[in-house]
């Protein structure tokens, strides 16, 4: 059986487009602010990415085979160093626990990330659990590690994707791990998007960052999505969902899941990332998530501040310098504005995506210029 990273193996039937067309629309399709989209009051980072958080690196595994393989990998590394003898502050919120988020409980317990974090479909985090840990004891420095706290989180492509044939393999995780690279991060149907549905559209991966005025501190928040939820659609205040005639307990259901990672160069501590966390899933009640009772929403923040590392076996106190909690506010509202906008961007991104089991079309984007442009939205 033969994986392509990034690319479609021709099945004309099914998909009706080429590798080379595929290839095109991923990078023709707009971001939110080709269409005037800009949420919030902070400007985004030199790219609007997460990677504008210095070190943090991001890659794809996207698996695309014959009729029913619509599925992948998504790695984040806090940094490019060993993450399990130089761990980050991090935490975790769960908005609704519908899914499997595993390695949380100790991530809140201690308040450190050791591991890159690896987003999949849900009946794949066994075998990317095995492969954080294996890459993670194959590092230099690991040869006396008996314990690894991988972080790994998933939502169901069960519709697009023959999820029961658990196609992500160990070897598809430790591949997306070291390829993670910063500079610009692919969107829409690529990796652990690849399979996934949201608001009744074809979803996936969606990024944005946010940059703070010097008087803040000067600190950049970044976000990564893995969209999946379901809801009725709102892009910056228009009702997109209704006018399109698609949206949850209509044409679609409001169920479905969102994984986020947030990523800052601030140096909070793990109480305060938990509470930014929080502000980013809470970001996705602006753009229409329902928070239904299928939906397993979940948020995990790190900060990439030396300030906040942890070394392994470290055991003596020593002196840091701590955002206090009443410097916290810019950083929740750039989350808020990051998340809205990243979702906006996993969207508009994907493309539509066939399998032998159902279309998920992508969603129309002249349609969505006119709907902006209705209600006052648009480039200016």
């Amino acid at each position: 059986m033969r994986y392509i990273l990034i690319a479609v193996i021709a099945c004309a039937a099914l998909t009706a487009f080429s590798q080379t067309k595929m290839t095109d629309s991923q990078t023709s399709r707009p971001r939110a602010r080709d269409f005037g989209l800009a949420p919030g009051v902070f400007p985004p980072g030199k790219l609007n990415a997460i990677t504008d958080v210095a070190g943090v690196k991001v890659s794809h595994v996207t698996l695309i085979e014959g009729d029913h393989i619509r599925t992948g990998v998504t790695a984040i590394l806090p940094h490019g160093g060993n993450l399990f003898q130089d761990k980050v502050a991090g935490a975790v919120f769960v908005g609704n626990a519908f899914g499997k988020l595993a390695g949380s409980t100790q991530v809140n317990e201690l308040g450190t990330i050791e591991t890159p974090i690896v987003l999949t479909n849900t009946l794949s985090v066994g075998a990317a659990i095995e492969g954080v840990v294996a890459y993670t004891l194959a590092l230099p420095g690991n040869e006396q590690v008996f314990s690894v706290n991988a972080l790994v989180g998933e939502t169901n492509d069960g519709g697009l994707n023959d999820i029961r044939g658990m196609h992500v393999k160990q070897a598809h995780v430790i591949e997306a791990i070291k390829k993670a690279a910063d500079g610009a991060v692919a969107e829409g149907s690529v990796g652990a998007g690849t399979g996934t549905t949201c608001f009744g559209w074809k979803g996936g991966i969606g990024t944005s960052s946010r940059k703070l005025p010097e008087r803040y501190g000067s600190y950049t928040v970044g976000v990564i999505v893995q969209s999946n939820f379901g809801g009725v659609l709102t892009m910056g205040g228009a009702p997109v969902g209704k006018e399109l005639g698609r949206y949850a307990y209509s044409s679609s259901s409001g169920d479905g899941s969102c994984m986020i990672v947030v990523a800052t160069d601030a140096p909070m501590d793990a109480r305060d990332l938990n509470r930014l966390a929080g502000r980013a899933l809470f970001g996705l009640a602006r753009t229409g998530s329902s928070y239904s009772n299928g939906s397993g929403d979940f948020a995990i923040a790190f900060s990439t501040s030396p300030e906040m590392r942890s070394r392994f076996g470290e055991a003596t106190a020593r002196m840091r310098n701590i955002l206090p909690p009443d410097a916290t506010s810019p950083l929740f509202q750039a989350a808020l504005e990051a998340t809205e906008e990243a979702v906006y961007n996993s969207l508009l991104q994907a493309m539509t995506i066939r399998s032998r089991n159902r279309t998920v079309e992508a969603i129309p984007i002249d349609r969505v210029k006119e709907i902006l442009k209705k209600f006052g939205i648009e480039k200016k």
